[in-house]
């Protein structure tokens, strides 16, 4: 349907699916072919959908998600999906913490929760900054001060938390901002859900790529996540 550019290599992919796909839950995602000679899909992760459509807003990171950002108006897709567990809703004061390329699944989260929400959103600096329209209520940061204040997730999480009304936590993007995002959430006994990421190549959980430890085990990010509770991620594996 559309394919638009928000910020510096960021586009908002919306498409219309056939009468016989589900659009997915908040947390899921599609394994997205980028071009016939690319063996390997792309996981992208659902930003909100609506009926028969499913919206995405993406990163490009390389050459398939380059191509992907070539794609127009009119144009069929080949998509696998909705695939992996999504984030467990509940209707209760909810904190969304997302980093990067992380918020976009935070906005379907905060469609779908009938309760309190606020925001708390990273980037790298004013340039990488995108969705923020899509929150009544958030506190934005960057790494380098040049919008919003300057400084990290977990650092403004702890502030929040030490209010004592969030009952809830769920958050989205690196790797190192969700261990501190979780160790905070550990401190104040709040639950807290993160989506993980990882590389994937079949995005069904038969090749066993995405594996990641959860539980003194492994588990497939693809079928098993990519959504866990936090204090069963293995953080130091």
């Amino acid at each position: 349907m559309s394919n638009k550019r928000l910020a510096k290599d960021v586009f908002d992919l919306r498409v219309a699916l056939g009468s016989e796909t589900r659009p997915g839950a908040p947390g899921s995602f599609y394994h997205i072919a980028c071009g016939g000679e690319r063996l390997l899909r792309r996981p992208i992760s659902v930003c909100g959908a609506w009926d028969d459509v499913v919206r995405f807003v993406y990163a490009v990171r390389g050459e398939g998600t380059k191509w992907l950002s070539g794609v127009c108006s009119g144009a069929r897709l080949d998509m696998l999906g909705p695939l992996g567990r999504g984030f467990d809703l509940a209707d209760e004061p909810t904190l969304l913490v997302g980093g990067g390329i992380g918020v976009p699944p935070m906005v379907f989260c905060a469609e779908r929760i009938d309760a309190p929400v606020h925001a708390i959103l990273g980037f790298r600096d004013a340039d990488a900054v995108i969705l923020t329209g899509a929150f009544a209520s958030f506190d934005l940061l960057t790494d380098d001060g040049s919008a919003g204040d300057k400084g990290y997730p977990h650092e403004k999480l702890r502030e929040r938390l030490a209010g004592g009304e969030w009952k809830n936590v769920l958050a989205c993007g690196p790797r190192p901002m969700l261990k501190a995002v979780a160790k905070v959430c550990a401190e104040f006994g709040v639950r807290c859900q993160v989506s993980m990421e990882e590389r994937m190549a079949c995005g069904v959980g038969a090749c066993l790529v995405c594996a990641c430890a959860v539980g003194g085990t492994y588990k497939r990010v693809c079928a098993d996540g990519p959504v866990f509770n936090a204090e069963e991620v293995d953080w130091d594996v």
